[in-house]
C-alpha cells in the first residue's frame, strides 16, 4: 500500500514515520523547499524523542520519502492524508481550514483512480463534506471517499501514542474505504487496539470533545488548587483522592500555570465557534477558556508578590518556557504571558530551556537566554519553575543558594516538597499546597 501525507508539521511527521514503520510506503508532502531539503538529509524539524532515529531507520529502508512534487505523490497514493494546520482564525476564534480546503483542490486534480481521502488535521464538523464538494465540484469524475480519522498523539510521547493508542477513531460511509483503513492499521488489531468506526461527523466532533473535556480537567483542578491556597488544603492529595475514584481517573489533574500547545487551545476555542454557529450554547467550554486565558496572567502576579509586591529594578530567572517539557512547542504558551508581564513590571529575565529557546527567542523580546541552569540562575533575586523538565526535578540548591542573590522560589509546577525547600532557607510557594500543612482559619475563626 501507498500513502502520501500533505503536511510535514507535527502530526503529519510524527504519521508518516510510525506508519513507514509498520511497513507502508510513504511519502510526505510540504510546500516549504528548505523544510523538504532538510527532511531528505536527515534534519528534523521538530524536536520529539525518537523521532530523528526513526525517520532514519525508514528512510534507510526505502519506505519514508520527502518531496514537493504533491502531484507526482497523490497520482500513486491509496490514501492521501491531510495533515495541515488549522490554527485559530485571527478576529474571530474559528478554526482556519484554509490550508485543509487548498489541499483538497490540489488533490482533487492530482489523483488517479480511487483514493481514500483523510482527513488528519483537527477540523470542526462539516469539514469533511465540505472537503467532499471540493473535490467533486474539481473533479466530477474522480472515484474516491472522504474520511476522518483525527489524531491523539501528546507532544513529548507521540510515537507510542501512535503505535500503541487507546483507540483509533475512524469516520467513514463505505465498505470499500473501511476495508482500506482496516488494512492501513492491522498492525494496531494485532495488539487489539479498539477500532471505532462512526459517521464523519461524529469522528470530527470525537476530538475536539476530547480535548474540551482534558482542557477542563486541567482547568478545574486549577481553580480547586486555588481553593485549597484559602483553605490550608493540598491539592496533590485532593487529585490522588480524586484520581483514584475509576469514574475520574488520575491524569490531567496536576495544579500549574495553566495549559498551552498546539491542540488545547485552539481546540476549545473552536468548538465553542462551531457551537455558537450550530445554536447551541457550550457554557462549561466557554469557562474553560475564559479561566485558562486568566490563568496564565495570574502566574506572573504569583511571581510579584512572592517578590515583595514589585520585581522592578530585579533580576528574574525562569526555568522552562514551552508549554510542557520534552517538546520545542512554544504555542501557548505560559510562559509568552509571564515574561512580557514582569517585563512591563521592570524585571530583567534570565532564562533557559533544554529544547524551546530557539523558538522562544523568535517570541519573546527583552530576555538574557542562557546555557544552562545555573548560569541562568547567576545574580537573581528570584527563580521561577515554569516547565517541568526532568534536569529541572534534582537542581542542586546548595549551589544554588550560592549563586542566587536572592532566596525566592516560585514553583509553578510542584516539584519539590513546601517543608524541605522552605527548611533550607527558600522562601517557596508553589501551587494550592501550605507549607506546613496546617489549616487556615477562617474569617469568622480569626476575628
Amino acid at each position: 500500500m501507498r500513502i502520501a501525507i500533505i503536511g510535514t508539521g507535527y502530526v503529519g511527521l510524527v504519521s508518516g514515520a510510525c506508519f513507514s514503520e509498520f511497513g507502508i510506503d510513504v511519502t510526505c508532502i510540504d510546500v516549504d523547499v528548505e523544510k523538504i531539503n532538510d527532511l531528505q538529509i536527515g534534519k528534523i524539524p521538530i524536536y520529539e524523542p525518537g523521532l530523528e532515529d526513526l525517520v532514519d531507520k525508514n528512510v534507510s529502508a526505502q519506505r519514508l520519502h520527502f518531496t514537493n512534487n504533491l502531484g507526482e505523490a497523490v497520482s500513486e497514493a491509496d490514501a492521501v492524508f491531510i495533515a495541515v494546520g488549522t490554527p485559530s482564525r485571527r478576529g474571530d476564534g474559528h478554526a482556519d481550514l484554509s490550508y485543509v480546503f487548498a489541499a483538497a483542490k490540489e488533490i482533487a486534480n492530482a489523483m488517479k483512480g480511487y483514493t481514500v481521502v483523510v482527513n488528519k488535521s483537527t477540523v470542526p464538523v462539516g469539514t469533511g463534506r465540505e472537503v467532499e464538494r471540493i473535490i467533486r465540484s474539481e473533479r466530477p469524475d474522480a472515484n474516491f471517499d472522504v474520511i476522518s480519522n483525527p489524531e491523539f498523539l501528546r507532544e513529548g510521547s507521540a510515537i507510542e501514542d501512535f503505535m500503541r493508542p487507546d483507540r483509533v477513531v475512524i469516520g467513514v460511509e463505505t465498505e470499500r474505504a473501511q476495508e482500506l483503513m482496516n488494512d492501513l492499521y492491522r498492525p494496531l488489531h494485532l495488539i487489539q487496539t479498539p477500532i471505532l468506526f462512526t459517521k464523519l461527523e461524529t469522528a470530527e466532533l470525537v476530538k475536539y470533545a476530547t480535548n474540551a473535556f482534558l482542557a477542563t480537567k486541567i482547568t478545574f483542578i486549577n481553580e480547586v488548587a486555588d481553593l485549597c491556597e484559602k483553605v490550608g488544603a493540598n491539592v496533590h492529595d485532593i487529585a490522588k483522592g480524586m484520581g483514584l475514584d475509576g469514574r475520574i481517573g488520575n491524569k490531567f489533574l496536576h495544579a500549574g500555570p495553566g495549559y498551552g500547545g498546539s491542540c488545547f487551545p485552539k481546540d476549545t476555542l473552536a468548538m465553542v465557534r462551531t457551537a455558537e454557529s450550530a445554536g447551541v450554547n457550550l457554557k462549561i467550554v466557554e469557562a474553560v477558556v475564559d479561566a485558562n486565558n486568566n490563568r496564565k496572567k495570574d502566574m506572573a502576579k504569583r511571581v510579584i508578590k512572592a517578590c515583595g509586591g514589585s520585581v522592578a529594578g530585579k533580576t528574574i530567572t525562569l526555568l522552562g518556557v514551552t508549554f510542557k517539557p520534552n517538546t520545542d512547542d512554544m504555542r501557548d504558551s505560559p510562559s509568552l504571558d509571564i515574561i512580557p508581564m514582569l517585563n512591563e513590571e521592570g524585571a530583567v529575565i534570565r532564562a533557559y530551556d533544554p529544547a524551546g529557546m530557539d523558538e522562544a527567542k523568535h517570541l519573546l523580546k527583552d530576555v538574557i537566554w542562557c546555557e544552562d541552569t545555573y548560569e541562568a540562575l547567576e545574580g537573581a533575586d528570584a527563580l521561577v519553575i515554569v516547565t517541568e523538565w526532568n534536569e529541572f526535578r534534582s537542581l542542586n540548591f546548595d549551589r544554588i543558594k550560592k549563586i542566587l542573590k536572592g532566596s525566592v522560589v516560585v514553583d509553578l509546577r510542584n516539584i519539590y516538597d513546601p517543608k524541605t525547600m522552605t527548611e533550607a532557607g527558600f522562601q517557596y510557594s508553589s501551587i494550592g499546597r501550605p507549607l506546613d500543612g496546617k489549616r487556615f482559619l477562617s474569617r469568622r475563626e480569626a476575628e
